[in-house]
């Protein structure tokens, strides 16, 4: 299938707090264009995928956040947070490695139960503040959905499930991702919270165009973890 005639898409980040309230707000205001997007993982990469992905001819941006960037995030989710009435439990990261949830949810996709990984992942991390990079968590939502816990926490050592993460990760550098939460329609792009009413727009047949909406510009900074210091996260609205 051509990029083209590929249905929409939306690039998602488990550790990014701006992806997080970008998936609230698909869900709660946008149900039908949620039900049509494909759910495609962006995450960063560990030493091993960093290699199966050039060995693919990709690669992955690097862009290191100053500490006021870092810290204006902290204020700005708080802010957009309060402004939906969500409550946030800020996770602390200390050793992330976001293989681990990332490709377990490819593995629960694999089951038909990705939808409901990624809505019990960033419940526990963003509304129960807990370590989604602890293999146990991730194996107590394997749990709860009915898999194979075992599954899902040992995905990283599974080579066919690193495979499919460098496969997601190509699709990444296809479609020119370098931050989250990001849209995809057709050859048009959308990145951040600000852009989602215009990439909804754009999905949704016979509605106005996006541009009252991207003519809004954006208002809340990109980035998206306690302590990454990975990816593009200099735009309003968008993330890393």
């Amino acid at each position: 299938m051509s990029r083209r005639n590929r249905p929409p898409r939306f690039y998602f980040n488990l550790r990014s707090p701006y992806s997080w309230l970008a998936y609230r707000d698909l869900l709660d205001q946008y149900p039908d264009v949620a039900a049509q997007v494909e759910w495609a993982p962006f995450w960063e990469p560990d030493e091993t995928s960093l290699k199966l992905l050039a060995e693919a001819g990709g690669e992955f941006p690097f862009t290191p956040m100053s500490k006021a960037k870092h810290l204006y995030i902290l204020q700005d989710v708080r802010r957009l947070a309060a402004g939906r009435g969500l409550a946030i439990a800020w996770p602390v990261d200390r050793e992330p490695w976001w293989e681990v949830p990332h490709l377990a949810y490819l593995v629960a996709h694999r089951h038909g139960r990705g939808s409901e990984f990624i809505a019990l992942a960033y419940r526990a991390r963003w509304e129960e503040g807990r370590d989604i990079c602890d293999p146990a968590t991730v194996a107590g939502i394997g749990t709860e959905l009915g898999l194979d816990a075992a599954e899902p926490a040992k995905a990283v050592d599974d080579p066919r499930v690193r495979a499919e993460g460098a496969r997601a990760l190509m699709e990444v550098y296809r479609d020119g991702v370098f931050g989250v939460p990001y849209f995809v329609n057709g050859f048009e792009r959308f990145w951040g919270v600000d852009r989602l009413a215009a990439f909804a727009a754009s999905v949704r047949p016979g509605t106005a165009g996006d541009g009252a909406a991207l003519a809004e510009g954006g208002t809340a900074l990109a980035e998206g973890g306690a302590v990454s210091t990975l990816v593009d996260d200099g735009h309003a609205g968008g993330c890393g």
